[in-house]
């Protein structure tokens, strides 16, 4: 069987075949570059005079941060409010390998390769560059989803290091893989089916990664396998990981705001949770992503729809609903409900969510992409009999095909530009917001990878099951 890779040389990247045909020829939003263009002192001083109790010394040793393991995330943010009016920027989860390149119009019209080479110019080759060399080898860019990206990010890593990349897919239950490590060392099986050493791996796996990539390895991988276990991946760790960051920034003013939530909840343990929360919850299998997984919850006859299945983990964690005023859970913090977009002709609001892509630089934590989506259907402020919640809550746009491909409903894709950024009715000083909580919510996940590490540089799995006592997920990871 021929070998799926691509070899990759500098100088071949076509924009139309890594931007959504609706982004190509989209122009960002003024408002948008303003503030991807802000520098580090003009967000602090801004941050800092509206919450006067956090210290910009403080604030400034956070977007500074070096991060070891998570150096490329992107938070997915709900712009909430309560009955005081009161808005926040919520976290719902943080990703490791991140989408969000072929959704975001030029922030330079000169620089074709956007954001995709932003992140290898000034991420990528400067960590790559630091790293004690251990392997000898070539460059390559692994993934298992979102080809458009994938081979976008292959393209600019070409240009960036002017070096021929290896770009090949690497598949869960793969029978022929292009992918395998010996000795520690990541190999990829080139055109000619001979195996070639990687020295440096950028990698695109968003399913389980740690059942193909080990967590030791002489390659370096950015995001590291421990980036998704930690929580870039694993919404019961990141939800822990919040939790014990937020623990260290009691007396800053500073927060990470998420939904209430509960961890290493047992199935059965399900309703109680639920019921406790007021009859509405979300419910998630952590180990999820692309929108699979998750559980909104407003009826009976939701949960006994969600009872009935049967599931690979055995670990769940409940967080409170963010709905419509009527129909939220009442958490620990009050009742939150939707901001949504701005009232279209039809007088329909919808729930939409914003993603914000950071990354490292050697100047600090920088904003790299901004973007949002919004659900299928408008945010009632009734939840009618036999409705489904997701329909109005869920903002994710991946579609899982039953040959087990991934499509996009792109219709649902709100953009920075022009038109579509008025309707989120949303300004700079929100963006900010969503900036520090994306940085924030990227510090505690690597804080996490690097305590599951000891002295000497081996994983400590009994420290991670004491955290995450789940077989199934330990079954699964590659040590």
């Amino acid at each position: 069987m021929a070998t799926r890779t691509q070899l990759i040389k500098p100088n071949t990247f076509e924009a139309e075949n890594h931007w959504y045909p609706k982004a190509m020829n989209a122009t960002i939003h003024p408002l948008v570059s303003f503030f991807l263009n802000l520098k580090r002192e003009r967000i602090i001083k801004r941050y800092c005079h509206l919450h006067p109790v956090v210290k910009p010394e403080y604030l400034e040793q956070i977007l500074s941060y070096k991060p070891r393991y998570f150096i490329w995330a992107g938070a997915d943010l709900m712009h909430v409010t309560n009955e005081d009016g009161k808005r926040q920027m919520v976290v719902i989860e943080n990703n490791s390998c991140p989408s969000g390149q072929k959704s975001m119009p030029l922030l330079d019209d000169n620089q074709e390769e956007g954001g995709y080479r932003l992140l290898m110019e000034r991420t990528i080759k400067p960590i790559a560059k630091g790293k004690k060399r251990s392997v000898s080898g070539g460059l390559a860019v692994i993934y298992d989803k979102n080809p458009m990206e994938a081979v976008g990010y292959a393209h600019a890593m070409a240009d960036v290091f002017n070096t021929d990349v290896y770009c090949t897919t690497y598949y869960q239950d793969d029978k022929n893989p292009s992918v395998q490590f010996k000795d520690g060392v990541l190999y990829v099986k080139d055109e000619q089916n001979d195996w070639k050493p990687i020295k440096t791996a950028f990698r695109y796996l968003t399913q389980r990664p740690w059942n193909r990539l080990p967590l030791h390895s002489k390659t370096h991988i950015f995001n590291p396998t421990v980036a998704c276990l930690a929580g870039g991946r694993n919404k019961m760790m990141a939800s822990k990981a919040y939790d014990l960051y937020n623990a260290e920034l009691r007396d800053t003013g500073l927060e990470i705001l998420t939904p209430e939530t509960i961890w290493d909840v047992s199935k059965a343990e399900i309703p109680l949770w639920v019921q406790k929360m007021g009859g509405q919850a979300v419910v998630k299998n952590p180990y999820s992503n692309a929108g699979q997984g998750v559980y909104t919850i407003v009826n009976q006859q939701e949960l006994d729809a969600f009872m009935e299945q049967d599931f690979h983990y055995e670990r769940f964690i409940v967080q409170s609903l963010i709905g419509n005023y009527n129909w939220s859970s009442v958490s620990n913090k009050g009742k939150f409900y939707h901001v949504g977009t701005i009232p279209n002709d039809r007088g329909n609001t919808y729930v939409a969510d914003i993603r914000v892509m950071v990354s490292a630089t050697p100047q600090g934590i920088r904003p790299l992409v901004v973007y949002a989506r919004r659900a299928k259907k408008p945010l009632m402020s009734n939840i009618e009999e036999g409705a489904d919640s997701w329909d109005m809550l869920g903002t994710n746009l991946s579609i899982k095909n039953q040959d087990g491909s991934w499509g996009s409903d792109t219709n649902r894709l709100l953009l920075m530009d022009r038109r579509d950024f008025n309707r989120l009715g949303v300004g700079l000083d929100d963006l900010i917001e969503g900036y520090i909580q994306t940085v924030l919510s990227m510090i505690a996940i690597d804080k996490m990878a690097i305590q599951l590490f000891n002295s000497k540089n081996k994983f400590r799995m009994r420290l991670f099951k004491s955290l995450d006592d789940d077989k199934a997920l330990l079954n699964e990871i590659m040590v």
